[in-house]
């Protein structure tokens, strides 16, 4: 852990690493009273993934509690509920790079993971919103509210730039360059790698108008904060979100709007590389694994789009 804070990686990061090695090495104590890393073998790896297959969901979860572990996930809807193959591959990530850190820091000379590789995944259709669904969705807010008028903004400019939602909600004055379209995503970043992301001409006037809104009622640096000034948490924005989707009968999540986002980009013609840049992804392949995962009905319309017969307009 001491390692990854100085790599200066994201608190999440570091919270997933955590939990994920303590839940292994638990499992090589009570299943193989393993307790020497030097004693980990391949297959040491291989049964904690048929474990984890087999077992349910949050059935071995840790929690810290007076200094004690304790085990009380039974409140969750999804409590023992079979472990998804990304899941799984994510917990497998997490385990690759403890290991890397032994064999780099010379504690152990064989990396046992080597010759592990990751579970075989289902193709999962993203989850978007129509233009339909959006403009009734813009319909449930109450822009007479200082609240309501707060997480209207939130929502277009979510769908305008693709930002996640704790980058957006980050967001101080700073940051903002209406006048260039331009936003500064440098706060609660995945891989803490800074970006700029862009606006359009009508989320710019959109933008201008809720700041001066914003400034009349709170004196902030935040772009939006709470009625009472303070951080606007995820939780409670997608919260508001959902009560707003369910009023108007329409089930929303903050990064359908983000994949919607990706969607249009790539459907209105935009690259590969420059979608991924927008996005903070680390890699084109992370955003091609991610978003070329069109339906019928949008390649089809694409194509017409781009059809040299119907382009050349040379069959009259």
């Amino acid at each position: 852990m001491l390692y990854c804070t100085s790599k200066n990686l994201s608190s999440k990061t570091i919270k997933a690493y955590e939990q994920t090695v303590k839940l292994f090495l638990r499992y090589l104590y009570h299943e193989h009273n393993i307790d020497e890393i030097e004693e980990v073998k391949t297959s040491h790896i291989r049964n904690y993934v048929k474990y984890l297959q087999e077992r349910g969901k949050y059935t071995d979860t840790i929690k810290i509690k007076n200094n004690k572990y304790i085990n009380n996930p039974e409140n969750r809807n999804d409590y023992g509920k079979q472990i998804s193959e990304t899941t799984i591959n994510n917990y497998l990530r997490n385990i690759k790079v403890f290991f890397s850190f032994l064999q780099e820091e010379r504690i152990i000379r064989v990396n046992p993971c080597n010759r592990i590789k990751y579970l075989k995944t289902k193709r999962k259709m993203k989850e978007t919103i129509s233009q339909e669904e959006f403009r009734t969705l813009l319909r449930g807010f109450d822009l007479t509210k200082y609240t309501g008028y707060r997480d209207y903004i939130i929502t277009i400019i979510l769908l305008d730039t693709g930002m996640r939602i704790g980058e957006c909600l980050s967001l101080t004055t700073e940051d903002i360059d209406i006048k260039n379209k331009v936003i500064l995503i440098s706060k609660n970043v995945k891989g803490n790698k800074e970006r700029y992301v862009y606006l359009s001409f009508k989320m710019a006037s959109e933008l201008r108008k809720w700041i001066n809104y914003k400034d009349r009622y709170i004196e902030s640096y935040l772009l939006f904060p709470t009625n009472r000034n303070t951080f606007l948490k995820v939780g409670n924005f997608e919260k508001n979100l959902k009560k707003v989707g369910n009023s108007v009968g329409i089930s929303i999540h903050p990064h359908q709007l983000r994949n919607q986002f990706a969607k249009q980009y790539l459907l209105n013609g935009g690259d590969l590389y420059t979608l991924s840049r927008i996005l903070g992804h680390s890699s084109v392949k992370i955003t091609e694994q991610a978003y070329l995962d069109l339906t019928t009905e949008d390649i089809k319309k694409k194509y017409c789009r781009h059809s040299p017969l119907s382009k050349w307009n040379i069959i009259s």
